[in-house]
């Protein structure tokens, strides 16, 4: 019983550090398809975000988490929403999510030494470092890209619908991460 136990720990852990890079294929494969000319195009409304300036926000926000819960890692650069191209957002979206990872795999797998708690903002309380933590930061990428798929829609240029699906194949997801699909 308690090899099983473990067996689904650790299983519980590698699917989660997994998931993380999978969340971040996710936001490259609209990155990839997004049409260029949504990137800065000013939405509806009177303070809505471009495009350009919530992936910004996402990344700066991985960035600010890296930063409270792991600061013994180096960060990413920071992004500038009004100067950032898509390219740039692709590669730093990139980089932070391995450092992601990389606090997620050291919060999980017995290292507290290095990520004890997750903070999500100056303001809140920290959080045992562990399976909330990366279903918080999951959360508030789908919520973003879900903002963005109905941004570009609003503006005329709605993600091809090969990719639109494409965001549910996880098993292809996981393949082009380089992991097993999930059994």
């Amino acid at each position: 019983m308690a090899r099983r136990a473990a067996l689904l720990a650790s299983d519980l852990c590698q699917g989660l550090i997994e998931t993380v890079a999978v969340n971040d294929r996710i936001n490259q494969l609209i990155l990839e398809n997004l049409a260029p000319q949504a990137w800065t195009a000013k939405p509806p409304g009177r303070n809505a975000r471009t495009i350009a300036a919530i992936f910004v926000h996402m990344h700066n926000v991985r960035r600010k988490w890296i930063r409270l819960s792991a600061p013994h890692m180096r960060l990413p650069a920071q992004l500038d929403r009004t100067h950032c191209t898509q390219r740039q957002a692709q590669a730093a979206l990139a980089e932070s999510a391995k450092l992601c990872a990389t606090m997620v795999g050291e919060a999980l797998v017995g290292r507290e030494d290095r990520v004890r708690h997750f903070v999500r903002d100056g303001w809140g309380r920290p959080w045992p470092a562990g399976a909330v933590m990366v279903v918080y930061m999951i959360s508030h990428e789908a919520h973003h890209r879900g903002q963005v798929c109905m941004l570009a829609h609003q503006l005329g240029f709605p993600l091809p619908i090969k990719s639109r699906s494409d965001m549910w194949v996880w098993e292809k997801l996981w393949r082009q991460c380089g992991f097993a699909a999930p059994r």
